[in-house]
């Protein structure tokens, strides 16, 4: 029975009997399983080292298992409805890149929104795929980015029959889910794969209130970070795949490309064990966990100053579906921003929120989150609220405009093209060869190939003032940009800008 089978973790269980035997070691890892004494050892305790072991004799190979990861990862598709699994221990951004260069080969054409993650872009550069960017759908009053319409993804595809691919998110960063099922068959139907960024959804398999899946919604293939949501390490993710049109040999070739020939069994044994607990205790858990978010929902919204973006709020705005687990909590009426107060609650409260923006925090629950927690949250606001509503000194409106730059070259041609590093306040108009972001959460203001605006430059010195952590090559005010006088292509083609 499916039951008996999800119960079992045989990775881990292989990993903690060889740690027991008690092995000598002449392989490697080089703390001979935790022989070396050092400040780690001292906190966490020998067990850690013990299980940091790097494939020895019937503990299998993550690039082709053929043993125990193989039996893990036929578990996990079994508990996420998908037709194969893979591991990685290199983050759902190697996933993604896998996804894309798997899939798409140079030139050929993919059609995503423009508010991807920072590692599609890195997946576009070295695939050397051309991007076919739709907008995503845009809440002024929050100032943030969303999912994407069937009808933004039907258009696109009218005018790209040739895209060899979709690439959806789902959920965003926020919480918000697109039309996923539907554009799924939309896409088929065109003859083109469908490719899921489900970095923040591992948790939406193990429980039938959340939002559908990727794999519920027959999408091809989908990244889903295990470690964000569902309780595995740092660094652990799975790659899940559906139907028939999926080149596995390629897929798996890819992976092995870009994935450590030394992954850590500590990464792949969490996976393994974070699928079990999920599937036995999610479904009640999460179910929990929702009525613990929403009784907490309901305390913020009493506080002044305070609002909470839920549900019916992201759905009265267009989107199609929004994930309950995600805490999104408009602070700017406060009279201070989002990015004050997510310094606040870590410094006054030890509150540690997920991100920022100018006027909202974002706070992640899991399973492993408690009713304390959410109590020492709705204190916190409440406490912030006291401090400073009273002042009724409320930010000014969000100045929010979608006008993503305008792609001049595909990425891949932007990153080998000979560059020059600029300050950035003159780096209007010049082609950027670099993506500049802000991290949380990682998605790009700017990409290889993109025309350096205004509005960018203005944004990236507002959150420069801000605090906030930019993602650029260089860390001293200047930026990457294409040195046209010396790329041959600038003069073939600068009419066309």
């Amino acid at each position: 029975m499916k039951e008996d089978r999800q119960l079992k973790t045989p990775f881990f269980t292989k990993l903690k009997e060889y740690a027991l035997k008690d092995p000598i070691p002449f392989d490697v890892p080089g703390h001979k399983l935790g022989r070396i004494e050092n400040d780690l050892i001292d906190f966490t305790g020998k067990q850690t080292y013990l299980l940091d072991s790097n494939a020895p004799i019937g503990l299998d190979h993550l690039s082709r298992p053929t043993g125990v990861i193989k039996d893990a990862e036929r578990l996990m598709a079994e508990a996420c409805i998908a037709d194969k699994a893979y591991f990685l221990t290199n983050g759902t951004t190697v996933g993604i890149m896998a996804m894309i260069m798997a899939t798409c080969k140079a030139k050929e054409k993919i059609i995503l929104p423009r508010n991807v993650h920072k590692s599609v872009i890195s997946g576009l550069i070295v695939s050397g795929a051309m991007p076919i960017f739709i907008k995503p759908t845009i809440d002024p009053d929050l100032g943030i980015a969303n999912g994407v319409t069937y009808e933004s993804v039907q258009e696109a595809i009218e005018k790209n029959p040739d895209a060899k691919a979709i690439f959806l998110i789902n959920p965003t960063y926020f919480g918000v889910t697109s039309d996923i099922e539907r554009i799924t068959k939309l896409a088929h139907d065109n003859q083109m794969l469908v490719l899921v960024d489900e970095a923040h959804g591992a948790q939406f398999y193990f429980n039938e209130r959340m939002p559908l899946t990727a794999m519920e919604a027959s999408a091809d293939i989908c990244a889903s970070s295990f470690h964000k949501t569902a309780g595995s390490f740092t660094q652990s993710s799975v790659i899940l795949t559906k139907g028939k049109r999926i080149d596995h040999i390629r897929l798996r070739s890819t992976i092995n490309m870009l994935q450590s020939t030394s992954p850590s069994s500590l990464l792949i044994a969490s996976l393994d064990v974070a699928r079990k607990t999920m599937y036995f205790e999610g479904p009640k858990r999460i179910d929990a966990l929702l009525a613990m978010a929403q009784k907490a929902r309901e305390h913020l919204k009493q506080i002044p100053g305070i609002k909470v973006i839920d549900k019916d709020y992201m759905i009265s705005k267009g989107n199609f579906d929004f994930d309950e687990t995600k805490v999104l909590i408009k602070v700017s009426d406060l009279g201070v921003s989002g990015f004050e107060v997510y310094q606040l609650m870590r410094k006054k409260y030890n509150i540690q929120l997920e991100l920022a923006e100018s006027h909202l925090v974002l706070a992640v629950l899991s399973i492993g989150t408690t009713q304390d927690d959410m109590n020492a949250l709705v204190l916190a606001m409440k406490d912030l609220s006291k401090k400073y509503y009273k002042l009724r000194n409320k930010l000014p409106k969000i100045k929010f405009e979608y006008d993503y730059p305008k792609t001049y070259t595909r990425p891949r041609d932007a990153y080998h093209a000979p560059s020059i590093y600029v300050p950035l306040e003159e780096a209007y108009d010049e082609i950027s060869a670099e993506s500049i972001m802000i991290y949380p959460p990682g998605i790009p203001m700017v990409i290889p190939g993109e025309i350096i605006t205004q509005e960018v430059i203005d944004d990236l010195q507002f959150y420069v003032k801000k605090g906030s952590v930019i993602h650029s090559e260089l860390d001293n005010g200047y930026v990457k940009i294409i040195d046209k006088e010396n790329w041959i292509n600038w003069e073939d083609n600068q009419n066309e800008i």
